[in-house]
């Protein structure tokens, strides 16, 4: 049977080499064009791009298959192309909606039974926030310390209710965790995954970093609290998130550069036009930041 012109464009378009399973209908194609452009010029508002993704199953598996990557490589560019290096196939983790989420939301505290709050204390959405790798290897103890991990700084701090104490919760993420030192220590010692406590970023399974002792001194230190003041977990596919509580800092204190500081900080900024490395209320560090104010240095 013969077949009309139209249809034998549709059938080889670009090339006899294609498959019908590689053509994609003109309106799919318009759509991603047009969300793309759309976001683009809301310079990929978190809140929009959730909106979008809970209106039905064809949005949210388009913003898992492309749009929730295009707001992870806008907001945070040179992080993103330094945890997708030696990535298999650029993929992330489980996902680009994992790390989207861990980019602009504070996931909030509950007791563990390790550091107890007295209550729970909520997460939110952050219009933006700064990650830095330099501060993530105060996380490491000196072996893993050629690991990379990006932990947000400064903390978000949060007041308890009817006190005068305040918590800092911070956030991170490894790069390359499967393949880490964190990841071997953990298995080596054999620690029992965390009863209790999920990722609040793709809910997977946790270790405490408290539980393996794997938590350095320059963690509180980074951070501006006691040694044991402070918990936080690893998941299984390289999500961290905890906890801390934040000490006064007092106008006479040293303000001294912790000892695994460096002049080659690589900082991101998930927001473009906020200057987020200030430090303000119950820091004890003050964090380098003489570059621009997306947090990002000149080498």
């Amino acid at each position: 049977m013969s077949q009309s012109p139209s249809q034998r464009r549709r059938l080889n378009p670009h090339g006899a080499g294609e498959s019908l399973t590689e053509l994609v209908d003109d309106s799919a194609i318009y759509n991603e064009i047009i969300l793309r452009a759309v976001f683009a010029s809301m310079n990929w508002d978190i809140h929009a791009l959730c909106q979008t993704a809970s209106v039905n199953r064809k949005l949210r598996a388009l913003a898992k298959r492309l749009l929730w990557k295009e707001l992870c490589l806008y907001r945070a560019p040179r992080m993103i192309a330094s945890l997708m290096d030696g990535a298999p196939n650029g993929r992330i983790g489980v996902g680009w909606e994992a790390i989207a989420k861990l980019l602009f939301f504070c996931c909030g505290c509950n007791s563990t039974r390790h550091f107890q709050t007295g209550g729970a204390s909520p997460g939110h959405f952050v219009e933006s926030s700064r990650f830095s790798k330099t501060s993530g290897q105060s996380f490491l103890v000196k072996r893993c310390r050629t690991d990379l991990l990006y932990v947000s700084d400064p903390s978000c701090e949060h007041k308890i209710r009817g006190k005068d104490d305040y918590l800092g919760i911070f956030r991170g993420v490894f790069g390359g965790f499967m393949k880490s030192k964190t990841r071997a220590c953990l298995i080596s010692k054999q620690v029992e995954l965390e009863e209790g406590v999920r990722c609040p970023f793709c809910g997977a399974r946790v270790w405490s970093m408290t539980a393996a002792r794997l938590i350095p001194k320059s963690a509180a230190r980074r951070l501006g609290t006691l040694e044991n003041g402070l918990e936080y977990f690893a998941c299984v596919n390289g999500h961290l998130h905890g906890s801390c509580w934040l000490v006064p800092l007092s106008s006479d204190e040293d303000d001294g550069r912790d000892v695994d500081d460096d002049e080659n900080d690589d900082d991101e900024d998930s927001d473009h036009d906020d200057d987020n490395g200030r430090i303000d209320g119950f820091h004890r560090k003050q964090m380098v930041s003489n570059g621009s104010v997306s947090g990002q240095k000149e080498s």
